[in-house]
């Protein structure tokens, strides 16, 4: 089974923190994963399809079901855009989000990175977020 590597989950959380702060005028009160994978989407896509990547991110959100108890609510449409119900937004707080987001995220990365390779991986992701700063330990060199 593929698994987040430690540095892709601290990668991830970088992400999801960077995404946060350049969102926070939107007040969709959507979580931050729905705007990153919604970045992500035209190119992963590109690279595999739309179908492929909507059963990537299926498959990371069946994986991240078990470390973020709301994203059992999340689906991803056929189309693979994330959803879920407007009732649940109120109940899960903005913390909780980020988490499950960062977890979400990670278990994405890993599976793209078991697919393609952690350079290609890492690449795809610094061409979505150049401006987000790198950080020497996100070099998976030590792995």
């Amino acid at each position: 089974m593929i698994r987040a590597t430690p540095q892709m989950r601290d990668f991830a959380a970088r992400v999801v923190a960077f995404e946060a702060r350049a969102n926070e005028s939107s007040g969709s009160g959507n979580p931050v994963a729905f705007a990153i994978c919604e970045k992500l989407r035209p190119q992963w896509a590109n690279l595999m399809g739309t179908v492929g990547f909507r059963t990537l991110l299926s498959r990371a959100l069946s994986s991240a079901h078990g470390k973020a108890a709301w994203l059992r609510a999340v689906h991803v449409q056929e189309d693979g855009v994330l959803a879920w119900s407007g009732k649940l937004q109120a109940q899960v707080s903005g913390a909780e989000m980020a988490v499950g987001s960062a977890v979400l995220l990670a278990e994405l990365l890993g599976l793209l990175e078991g697919f393609i390779g952690d350079t290609l991986a890492m690449r795809m992701m610094q061409d979505v977020w150049p401006d987000l700063p790198r950080n020497d330990s996100d070099s998976h060199k030590g792995k």
